[in-house]
């Protein structure tokens, strides 16, 4: 009985599967549980720094619930859009304050 247990063992040690597969599958298994665990405390780092103060998440909250879709359809159809202009930013080899004075002194004349 021993040395047919004592075969066996030496079996399962020159048993490919056994000696390579098994480990694979276990890194492979636990390493995924592993990085499951590690990107769990990310999030719930990030969830921490982005808290705010009680009293300015209030506000927000209240900012939130306190938009209707029918008073911001009321505000769209007051802008008149006739008057509207599509003005373009200065350029990055262009000197912003000059170029903001041009299109304050075009937006007169056309005034």
């Amino acid at each position: 009985m021993n040395t047919r247990v004592m075969f066996n063992l030496k079996a399962l040690r020159k048993n490919k599967t056994i000696k390579y597969g098994v480990p694979m599958l276990l890194l492979v298994v636990g390493g995924s549980f592993g990085l499951r665990e590690f990107t769990q405390i990310r999030y719930d780092a990030q969830k921490i720094r982005k808290r705010l103060d009680p009293s300015l998440e209030a506000k927000v909250n209240v900012e939130k619930q306190s938009v209707m879709l029918e008073e911001e359809y009321k505000k769209m159809q007051e802008v008149n859009l006739e008057e509207w202009r599509n003005i373009r930013g200065p350029r990055p080899w262009e000197d912003s304050k000059e170029y903001q004075e041009q299109q304050r002194s075009r937006q007169n004349k056309n005034v």
